[in-house]
């Protein structure tokens, strides 16, 4: 009988700096973040509220159109699954790094162009086309507002 298991991560945090994308010698793209999470509580001494950050680091592969929208302090959804990688330093010393691998359509931006919060378009899983006004009637939906921007464009 097989045995199953699940290795899923899901995270609603900040961007801690601008998305950097590097390309392997196969000329693939990787895109990479750190991604910040917080929770607050009350200390049970002194009764003060305390925030404690954990920082994430986040690997999005084949998306370098989506690394420009990735930017500090934007907050962001990922969903996807963790990665240890293990190497050996200059030094021979053992060194590990735990990684969250992002779906190929596991970011989603939760926050517009001014960092301010959007509600997902449509009561669905993505959020309006990043800060956008919507399509005015009559426009067929293909152009946003007016700007020429059309459904092609968005990098998701």
């Amino acid at each position: 009988m097989a045995s199953r298991s699940l290795n899923k991560v899901m995270l609603i945090g900040h961007l801690g700096k601008d998305a950097e994308t590097r390309y392997t010698q196969s000329g693939t793209s990787v895109t990479s973040f750190t991604l910040a999470t917080s929770r607050r509580y009350k200390n049970q001494q002194t009764g003060e509220w305390q925030e404690d950050t954990e920082w994430h680091d986040i690997v999005l592969w084949r998306a370098e159109n989506l690394a420009t929208y990735l930017q500090k302090g934007k907050q962001v959804y990922v969903e996807g699954r963790l990665q240890t990688r293990s190497w050996e330093d200059q030094s021979g010393n053992k060194r590990y790094r735990t990684e969250v691998i992002a779906d190929p359509f596991g970011v989603i931006l939760l926050s517009g162009r001014d960092g301010a919060s959007e509600a997902p378009a449509g009561g669905g899983t993505r959020p309006a086309a990043q800060g956008r006004p919507a399509a005015a009637s009559g426009s067929g939906g293909d152009d946003f507002g007016g700007q020429g921007i059309t459904d092609d464009d968005v990098p998701f």
